[in-house]
């Protein structure tokens, strides 16, 4: 009898390991917050968790997201949010660093200690890295140093790389709202879609 109960208890056990969502958690900026919109349910983050969940698949997303956020903002903040396990950590942060002109050198040290925290508290963590780019009135020199920075970051930690989180979005205005930076509902969407094309395959 103790030995069935025993049984049960670890089947039991097995099937709630099996079943936990994967948590998915999205630090970043004014973007990932959904800046501009009616609800931060038109965000990229909601609309892509409830995308995950129609495929069957069983995730908890946390938007992490805070405008106006920097690198060194985020890496000031980080220990509250690490608070939680996390599964799958997007990283979206450095275009305010870029539209300040701050010293790249910086924004790229302060997100390589993020994703340091991020393996140190999270060991098992996959890493997601969303490329940005900066508007080209920075400099020619200062653009294409900015953009190095994500596929550079990616590779050197083994993390997944979206190229470019606005793709298909950026510069058109039907998709962004009044400010031309930060997109509508309908730019989001296809923002979502960036996103899943690489953050799908790592949700099993």
């Amino acid at each position: 009898m103790v030995g069935r109960i025993a049984l049960f208890i670890s089947c039991l056990l097995l099937f709630q390991a099996t079943t936990a969502p994967v948590t998915i958690l999205f630090y970043g900026d004014s973007l990932t917050a959904g800046h501009g919109l009616n609800s931060p349910d038109q965000a990229f983050p909601t609309l892509v968790e409830k995308k995950l969940i129609a495929q069957g698949k069983q995730v908890k997303v946390i938007n992490a997201g805070l405008s106006g956020e920097t690198s060194a903002g985020g890496l000031s903040r980080l220990d509250w949010v690490l608070r939680q396990p996390v599964d799958i950590f997007i990283l979206e942060l450095g275009a305010n660093d870029g539209l300040r002109g701050l010293p790249l050198d910086q924004t790229r040290k302060n997100l390589q200690a993020i994703i340091d925290k991020v393996k140190i508290k999270n060991p098992n963590v996959k890493l997601v890295i969303a490329g940005m780019m900066v508007p080209p009135n920075l400099g020619a020199d200062y653009t294409t140093s900015f953009q190095k920075i994500y596929p550079e970051l990616a590779k050197k930690n083994n993390a997944s790389l979206i190229p470019f989180l606005l793709q298909g979005v950026a510069g058109d205005e039907k998709l962004n709202i009044p400010d031309g930076i930060h997109p509508n509902p309908a730019g989001h969407k296809i923002v979502a879609e960036n996103v899943l094309k690489v953050v799908g395959p790592l949700v099993k």
